[in-house]
């Protein structure tokens, strides 16, 4: 399917399973004005919970983000896996697949094994994370955008932006761009927040995420915690601004904040509709 002919969601909010039994936001009591559709992240082993199935039997729509595929390992691509996140997508009628382009776990597929480590920043990893891409969008039917995932640290000589530009050439398909984890990645380095994009394929950009940051000090050094809060750091707000006047295929943006108050969420929501009208 061609990125111009994906549906326009609009702005949707994160979750996770258990997340509302935990406290967290339940999306329908949220303003449909506002909140247009759910993002669902799982893993197999986890599945569905009864806040998705709820969701998705109100017939609005849902994407499934899947937190347990090592993408830039192509052998991590098991028939097993395919088949029953392909079954998890169905079953809520997800509009597209996507997931950080990371190191979900370490050896065998299992629970205890699971962390989240960003790519090695190579051209052969960008390749073979094209490659997943590929195989995958085969194996479901669906369109795969690989998502910049967060971290401290990263290994290898490409910028973050030159990594999933390469992956986006090569595998001919979408991208996620998530503007808190890159406001990190900028930060990390010493770099304006905008550096790179001059060269991103802003075109193939489908989905954003936005979500909240805090700067905080590990025995001297100073980082950006990924913590889904409900105020976003003003690098995030520069690179969505950036982006979304620049993106054609753009079609939906995630605010990440399904761990707060909903009254707290209020400002973000309205702001990011402002900027992206469903219609």
């Amino acid at each position: 399917m061609d990125l111009a002919h994906l549906p326009r969601l609009g702005i949707g909010i994160s979750s996770e399973p258990g997340s509302v039994a935990q406290g967290g936001i339940d999306a329908r009591t949220l303003d449909p004005s506002l909140v247009h559709f759910l993002e669902y992240g799982a893993d197999v082993a986890r599945g569905l919970d009864e806040h998705v199935r709820g969701w998705a039997r109100t017939g609005r729509p849902t994407t499934y983000h899947f937190l347990d595929l090592n993408l830039e390992d192509p052998d991590d691509l098991d028939a097993d896996w395919v088949a029953r996140t392909r079954a998890l997508a169905s079953e809520i009628g997800a509009a597209w697949l996507c997931g950080d382009a990371g190191l979900w776990h370490i050896g065998p597929r299992d629970r205890g094994h699971q962390l989240l480590l960003p790519p090695i920043l190579t051209n052969d990893s960008a390749d073979a994370c094209a490659e997943t891409v590929r195989a995958l969008e085969e194996a479901t039917g669906l369109r795969v955008l690989p998502e910049n995932p967060p971290g401290d640290v990263y290994v290898g000589p490409l910028h973050l932006l030159d990594y999933f530009a390469r992956v986006a050439d090569r595998s001919g398909g979408g991208l996620l761009l998530d503007c808190a984890h890159l406001a990190i990645f900028q930060r990390q380095r010493g770099l304006p927040p905008l550096t790179g994009l001059d060269g991103y394929p802003l075109d193939r950009v489908v989905e954003l995420h936005v979500a909240g940051g805090a700067e905080v000090n590990v025995e001297g050094l100073s980082l950006i915690d990924d913590s889904h809060g409900t105020e976003p750091l003003a690098d995030t707000w520069a690179i969505f601004e950036h982006v979304i006047a620049r993106a054609p295929n753009l079609r939906a943006v995630v605010f990440e904040c399904e761990r707060n108050a909903p009254a707290d969420t209020l400002a973000g929501f309205m702001r990011l509709n402002a900027a992206f009208p469903r219609v």
